[in-house]
């Protein structure tokens, strides 16, 4: 995935901690530490492209997986 954050400076580890991989890699842990369902959501922010949520997508925000 290229982003705008990854043509700067030391933005490689921020682009590896944004990358789906990585917020879905959270989301089984998640789900393992919880036993809850886990939501990997597209945010459509340069900054956080994805995040993991236990309660759904919320507006603007389009969901990639669920981690059951």
């Amino acid at each position: 995935m290229t982003s705008a954050c990854s043509t700067q400076p030391g933005s490689s580890k921020r682009a590896a901690l944004a990358s789906f991989d990585h917020a879905y890699a959270v989301a089984l842990r998640m789900r393992h530490e919880t036993g809850r369902p886990q939501f990997v959501l597209r945010t459509g922010d340069p900054f956080q492209p994805f995040r993991v949520s236990s309660t759904g997508p919320q507006r603007r925000q389009a969901l990639m997986t669920l981690v059951a």
